[in-house]
């Protein structure tokens, strides 16, 4: 490894983290977007006659990170212990004194690191909503290509009845659609970055700093706060929140294909190209390995809401203790759900479906699992309560035996009483359809993939 973390290492970063998410917070990404904060604040000041316009060209011409000697930032990160002042000092040696006295001039290292905060959410955004609408996409191809395609619907894992494959995609579109809303909710609230200076009331600028905050939050295409964010971190905890809940849905499907491709179910099956292994030992086997690290690789996610959450309740007008954490959660909590979101679109994309297997196993139900008509035709003869006995114990004569749904219900003295009359291989034929799901999916499209 190359790195602390897995996402940095050279063996095992591609399951951890993309190359979008490491630019964002490695050294040389977050230092470069640093940079170009303290440009952008020298540059908004030097339209207000607060510093010299050549300060800020100068500050500018070496907001750099190709031009910054990274391992002396370090050493001096360490020697001063403050956050930003390594960075300060080695910048400004390759200023001369006049420019090097205005960098970061009045800015508190929060104002630099929220705002990069805010730049970090906007880039979040964009990447959820891309990967989101591609597997939304997906679902709603996947919904209208099966549409009639019967499966088995399973209740605590067990068989209920009879559904469509079209219509639990279905259900995967309208989810996954319902976090892109979310998002597109919460960017005004999110994407936004800070100026606030020691206590949060701009005083080093005195009545220019507003127009300060405008200025300088405009040139790095940021909303302006309504107040200052120093302890109120609630706009973190919903970033976060919102990673969750996108990479939940996603951890949902994902394990539902890890299920569904069990040998002994056999009806759905994730892409696995050719030289992948799935065992050492055991060369046979074809593991589930997309499916699962989505899941894995949600539960990171999740676990970075608990201190997002904490964060929330800080200290007066700074509280270091809350703000410093985010610097380990949020790229923890970011990499691995841009890397879960990228393996849910390409799971998606190549996801086999065996209609033939799905029937198959419908079938070896003997019937059972199409109960629900014969339930309520009892049901109006001999009210609920007595219908839903009189099939219990049919059912678990049934499965003493062995026998079908219309041999139990044909060999129950009790049934055929209640049904006299009733046609009960008719009934049975009936009971085959799934319930109106083509009406659940078309509106699912309609709403979440309108046709031209």
């Amino acid at each position: 490894m190359t790195g602390v973390t897995l996402a940095d290492s050279v063996l095992y970063g591609h399951l951890w983290a993309t190359d979008e998410t490491r630019a964002l917070f490695d050294d040389r990404g977050r230092t470069q977007t640093w940079l170009e904060i303290l440009a952008a604040l020298a540059a908004a000041q030097a339209e207000l006659g607060i510093i010299p316009p050549a300060a800020a060209t100068a500050i500018a011409a070496r907001a750099d990170v190709d031009r910054l000697d990274l391992d002396a930032v370090g050493e001096a990160t360490r020697r001063t212990g403050h956050s930003t002042l390594g960075l300060i000092e080695v910048l400004q040696r390759d200023l001369d004194a006049e420019a090097g006295a205005w960098v970061s001039w009045g800015a508190t290292v929060q104002d630099v690191t929220d705002t990069w905060t805010g730049l970090v959410a906007r880039r979040m955004l964009d990447l959820a909503e891309r990967d989101l609408e591609a597997a939304r996409r997906r679902a709603c191809e996947l919904a209208d290509a099966h549409r009639d395609d019967v499966m088995l619907g399973r209740t605590h894992g067990q068989p209920g009845l009879p559904i469509t494959f079209g219509v639990k995609a279905a259900g995967w579109a309208a989810e996954l659609g319902r976090h892109g809303e979310r998002i597109a909710q919460a960017r005004p609230r999110l994407a936004v970055g800070q100026l606030a200076g020691a206590v949060g009331t701009l005083s080093a600028w005195g009545d220019r700093g507003p127009e300060l905050q405008r200025r300088f939050l405009a040139r790095l295409g940021l909303g302006v706060p309504d107040t200052p964010w120093l302890t109120a971190r609630d706009r973190v905890a919903e970033l976060v929140s919102l990673l969750a809940l996108a990479t939940g849905t996603l951890a949902r499907i994902a394990n539902e294909v890890y299920n569904l491709q069990r040998a002994e179910i056999g009806e759905l099956a994730e892409p696995v190209p050719d030289r992948v292994v799935g065992s050492i030992t055991m060369p046979q086997k074809r593991n589930p390995e997309r499916s699962e690290h989505v899941v894995t690789l949600a539960r990171i996610v999740r676990a970075a809401v608990a201190p997002a959450l904490e964060g929330m309740v800080g200290e007066h007008e700074r509280d270091g203790a809350a703000w410093k954490a985010e610097w380990s959660f949020l790229p923890a909590a970011c990499t691995a759900a841009g890397a879960a979101l990228g393996l849910g679109v390409a799971l998606l994309d190549g996801l086999r479906v065996d209609a033939a297997r799905m029937r198959a196993n419908v079938e070896a139900q003997r019937g059972w699992v199409r109960a629900e008509p014969v339930m309520v035709a009892l049901a109006a003869r001999v009210g609920k309560p007595r219908a839903h006995a009189l099939l219990r114990a049919a059912a678990a004569r049934g499965a003493e035996r062995g026998t079908s749904l219309r041999d139990a219900l044909a060999g129950d003295a009790d049934v055929r009483a209640a049904l006299d009359g009733v046609d009960l291989d008719a009934l049975l034929d009936e009971a085959g359809a799934p319930g109106p799901t083509d009406a659940l999916i078309d509106a699912v499209l309609e709403r979440w993939e309108p046709r031209p």
